[in-house]
C-alpha cells in the first residue's frame, strides 16, 4: 500500500476552507501560484461572511474545485478545472510541504485528467506552469503532457483527449492493476453509457477505456465480468456480491449495479487483486477474494 493514491472530492466544507487558508499562508506553497493572493482573499471573505457547513457552490464559481485526499482521507491539496469552449485548464496545488516528494502530484494530475476528459468532455487539457517550477513540470510530463508553448517565465503543457485515451492503456498509473473486460461486456457497457447516461458514470467510462479487452472464450476464469458472483473483502468486511446491469440491481440482495461505486470498482479485477477506491465518500480497501461464478467460464454469454 506504499504506492501513491489520490481521490478528488467535489464537496468543499468550511473545514476545507480553513485548511486552504493555512496552506496559502505558506510562501513556499504559493511561490508559483499566480493568483494566490486573490484566492486567499476570496477564501477569507467566504469563511467570514458565509456561515454554512458546505461551501461547494461558492468555490465552483467560474470553474470546478476539488479537494485532493490521500488514502487516509486526509486533505493534501486541491485541483481547479476551468473549461473554456472545448479546452480546459488545470491548476493543482499540493498544500502541505510534508507531502512533497510522495509522488502525490502525478496521482492528482491523473485524477484531474479523468474528470476533465470523461466528465467535463474537454478536447484538450492545459497546464500553465512557472518555468522554475521544476517539480510540477516533471509531474505533468510523467503524466504524458507535452510542451505546447513557452515564454521565459511560463511553460504551457497540454494533453489532448485522443492522446490521453491512448496513454491510459499504454501507461497505467503506479497504484493501478491491469483489468480485463470481454469484448461483449465492452459493447454493452459502452452502449449503456451512450444511451442511458447514468449519473456520475465517468469512473466507469475511465475503467472501460483503460481495460484490456479479451475474447469471452479467453477471459481467465478468476476475473470479475458482468453477471459474475464474487466474494469481496471491503476493509475487514467480507461480502458476497453479483455484478449486474442497472436494471437488475438490488443492493439488499447483493446485486451491485456496475454504475455504483462498488460495482465500478470491482469490474475487471481478478482473484487476489487488492486496491483502494473511494466508496460513499471515503476510501476503502477492496480485495477480490474469490470469483464464485463467471458466465463466460460456464459458457453463458451473449449479446
Amino acid at each position: 500500500m506504499s504506492q501513491p493514491f489520490i481521490s478528488l472530492c467535489p464537496e468543499i466544507t468550511r473545514a476545507d476552507a480553513l485548511t486552504l487558508m493555512e496552506w496559502l499562508e505558506d510562501e513556499s506553497v504559493t511561490r508559483y501560484l499566480s493568483d494566490s493572493r486573490h484566492v486567499s482573499r476570496f477564501i477569507e471573505q467566504v469563511v467570514s461572511r458565509v456561515h454554512l457547513p458546505t461551501l461547494t457552490h461558492l468555490f465552483n464559481q467560474g470553474g470546478r474545485f476539488f479537494m485532493a485526499y490521500d488514502r487516509d482521507d486526509i486533505p493534501v491539496g486541491f485541483v481547479r478545472l476551468v473549461k473554456t469552449g472545448p479546452h480546459c485548464e488545470m491548476v493543482l496545488v499540493i498544500g502541505n510541504r510534508d507531502n512533497w516528494g510522495r509522488r502525490l502530484g502525478a496521482s492528482t494530475i491523473r485524477e484531474g485528467m479523468k474528470l476533465a476528459f470523461f466528465d467535463m468532455r474537454a478536447d484538450k487539457l492545459i497546464a500553465k506552469i512557472h518555468a522554475e517550477n521544476v517539480r510540477s513540470l516533471k509531474a505533468f510530463e510523467r503524466c504524458g503532457f507535452l510542451l505546447e508553448r513557452e515564454t521565459p517565465a511560463l511553460k504551457s503543457l497540454a494533453m489532448t483527449s485522443e492522446r490521453y485515451r491512448r496513454f491510459l492503456r499504454e501507461n497505467p498509473a503506479d497504484h493501478t492493476t491491469h483489468i480485463h473486460i470481454t469484448e461483449i461486456d465492452k459493447v454493452r457497457l459502452t452502449t449503456l453509457l451512450a444511451v442511458e447516461q447514468p449519473e456520475a458514470a465517468f469512473d466507469l467510462e475511465h475503467e472501460i477505456e483503460r481495460a484490456v479487452v479479451v475474447d469471452p472464450h479467453l477471459v481467465p476464469q478468476d476475473v470479475v465480468t458482468m453477471n459474475s458472483k464474487a466474494l469481496v473483502r471491503l476493509d475487514d468486511e467480507a461480502l458476497e456480491v453479483a455484478l449486474v446491469y442497472p436494471d437488475d440491481a438490488d443492493e439488499g440482495a447483493g446485486k451491485l449495479s456496475v454504475c455504483s461505486d462498488m460495482g465500478t470498482a470491482i469490474l475487471g479485477y481478478k482473484e487476489g487483486d487488492a486496491f483502494d477506491w473511494r466508496i460513499t465518500d471515503r476510501t476503502r480497501r477492496v480485495r477480490i477474494e474469490k470469483v464464485l461464478y463467471q458466465p463466460e467460464a460456464a459458457g453463458h454469454f451473449h449479446l
